[in-house]
């Protein structure tokens, strides 16, 4: 039995139902925003997922949805091909590398043709060579970005920029491969010979 007080006015209370009564709503309060949370949590998973014909759930989310991979192969597809007509750093070592034993193995040789032979023509070699080996990466990668799609989630179409950045990949890396084999063949800038 709860304790009765007398107020101002002369109405007797009852302290423990007023108690009980103030602390009702605040329990109700939580309830609803207990259901509320547990609602919205059930509306963001039925989002995130789509009925299917057999009335599962699949999930619609797709790991490329942006297409950044996608986006990233294009990128690095045109920037090897440029890497295949301009030079890279391994192509440049390398050619170093090969003038210098070129240099010590003419050094006893007092024949100009081998000095320039093993001089020049086998550092152009190693440099084709490097070239002719970023070109093919940047040929393969940007083939790989534009058959992807054939593979992934139908019906999503690429982006047009990924298409265009991947076959602008695709004409270095073959520019870039015939470069390098008409270079390593001695067809273009060949060894000068002396007669």
């Amino acid at each position: 039995m709860g304790t009765k007080t007398v107020d101002e006015t002369g109405v007797k209370t009852d302290l423990r139902k007023t108690d009980e009564t103030a602390e009702a709503p605040e329990t109700a309060g939580t309830e609803t925003e207990t259901t509320d949370i547990a609602g919205a949590a059930e509306d963001d998973a039925t989002t995130d997922a789509e009925v299917t014909d057999d009335g599962d759930f699949a999930t619609t989310e797709n790991e490329d949805v942006t297409g950044v991979g996608q986006g990233a192969g294009a990128v690095v597809s045109a920037g090897l091909g440029i890497v295949s007509l301009t030079g890279s750093w391994v192509g440049t070592v390398a050619s170093a590398r090969e003038s210098v034993f070129g240099q010590l193995e003419t050094t006893t040789s007092s024949n100009v043709q081998d000095m320039l032979e093993k001089g020049y023509g086998d550092a152009w070699q190693a440099t084709a060579l490097w070239g002719g080996v970023f070109a093919l990466i940047a040929l393969i990668v940007g083939v790989v970005v534009l058959v992807r799609p054939a593979f992934g989630a139908p019906g999503k179409p690429q982006a047009a920029w990924i298409k265009s950045v991947s076959w602008a990949g695709v004409a270095l890396g073959v520019i870039g491969l015939i470069l390098a084999v008409l270079k390593y063949t001695n067809v273009m800038l060949d060894v000068p010979s002396v007669g």
